[in-house]
């Protein structure tokens, strides 16, 4: 039987053609000019993921396909987007871990590892990985936060989320990336449900917290849009939600069914 890949470039996923499958033989990768092709184990340790890098900019042969990983999530069965989001991770790992990050020097790969090894310096390199949190904000009155980021699409909204700063616990980057986008304060602070998020190195981690004190006011940089909703409104299709099978979209999910 043929070993199959999945291609990708950037967070995308490639394919010859309509993607009935997520995976074509490897051997298509002689058609782009410099592939990575590597292989790694599962994350159980009892299969290998072959996946085929190509660099973002790389013009892709005619017929071939673009679809973004963001779309399996709800597409593919769970072990299957659990394969493609680690083969993404370190797809974008590698194009980024070529050259020691110390002295400059081109680094070994550890075979079948997650790893890489400087040869002239002796340092290790692993995939970054960046924790980054997203919170489901309710209220007294059985209301949720949602809030529209210049980067969704118009008229999604969504929840609160941000990167975790050097020294700073996970509960303080809850706390300070509220009251940075949308001035208000929260309070009993618990942790969810984490999701893989290789876009391109990070781990999302859900998060609920309530509403304590403050007058609601987005920041205008990043946060164009902030209101309450109920839960009404969620089941009349008001506002625009995140997809299916985004955490996001889970954490909105459990507090429909009072499991939050």
């Amino acid at each position: 039987m043929a070993t199959t890949a999945f291609f990708l470039q950037g967070d995308n996923l490639l394919s010859p053609g309509d993607f009935e499958q997520y995976e074509f033989p490897i051997e298509l990768a002689k058609n782009f000019q410099n592939p990575d092709i590597f292989s790694i184990p599962d994350l159980n340790n009892t299969a290998q993921i072959f996946a085929v890098s190509i660099l973002p900019g790389t013009e892709l042969p005619m017929d071939w396909k673009v679809m973004p990983v963001r779309q399996t999530f709800a597409a593919a069965n769970p072990q299957t987007v659990s394969r493609i989001l680690r083969a993404c991770h370190i797809a974008q790992w590698r194009q980024d871990s070529c050259f020691c990050g110390r002295c400059g020097a081109k680094n070994d790969d550890i075979q079948n590892e997650a790893q890489r090894h400087c040869p002239k310096c002796g340092k290790n390199e692993f995939p970054r990985i960046c924790p980054a949190i997203i919170v489901i904000i309710t209220d007294n009155k059985d209301r949720i936060l949602l809030a529209h980021n210049k980067r969704f699409k118009t008229g999604v909204y969504s929840h609160i989320s941000g990167f975790n700063e050097a020294g700073e616990t996970l509960e303080e980057t809850v706390r300070r990336e509220i009251r940075e986008e949308v001035n208000i304060e929260v309070c009993d602070v618990e942790y969810i449900k984490s999701q893989a998020w290789p876009f391109p190195n990070s781990l999302m981690l859900g998060f609920k917290a309530h509403y304590s004190c403050g007058e609601l006011n987005p920041d205008g940089d990043e946060i164009e849009d902030a209101k309450w909703f109920t839960k009404d409104d969620l089941k009349n299709g008001i506002p625009q939600l995140p997809a299916e099978g985004f955490l996001s979209r889970f954490l909105i999910k459990c507090w429909l069914e009072d499991n939050v």
